[in-house]
């Protein structure tokens, strides 16, 4: 059974940071590339941020130069560090295999299971 628990959200003023974990368990994630996404109300659930087994990170233009991918494979966790956030930032993030395609690079991932996702809030 895959489980994606997503942790760390909340509400920050613009300008602020947020570290965001997500754990994983139940699949075989170590050997895939983890993804970042987000989706804001009304709009799709979007991929801001990969990270390739190969320790290669990758970014939506959005978030480039403002948010970090890591991984501990020994926790079975995943982060992503938020800086200088933004109203635009608000939203549901999620965390799951790699899907999809950032600078370039190309990402696959089979199945939908999804966590429960974790709110960033950023308002004044």
């Amino acid at each position: 059974q895959v489980q994606l628990v997503e942790s760390g959200g909340g509400l920050v003023q613009p300008g602020g940071s947020l570290r965001l974990s997500c754990a994983y368990s139940g699949r075989t994630f170590e050997i895939n590339a983890m993804g970042w996404y987000r989706q804001a109300p009304g709009k799709p659930r979007d991929m801001v941020a990969a990270l390739g087994t190969d320790n290669i990170a990758t970014y939506a233009d959005s978030v480039k130069g403002r948010f970090t991918i890591s991984r501990d494979y020994a926790k079975n966790t995943v982060y992503l560090q938020m800086k200088n956030l933004q109203p635009q930032d608000t939203a549901v993030y999620y965390c799951n295999i790699a899907d999809g395609m950032l600078e370039g690079r190309l990402y696959y991932r089979d199945g939908d299971e999804w966590g429960q996702g974790t709110q960033v809030t950023v308002s004044s």
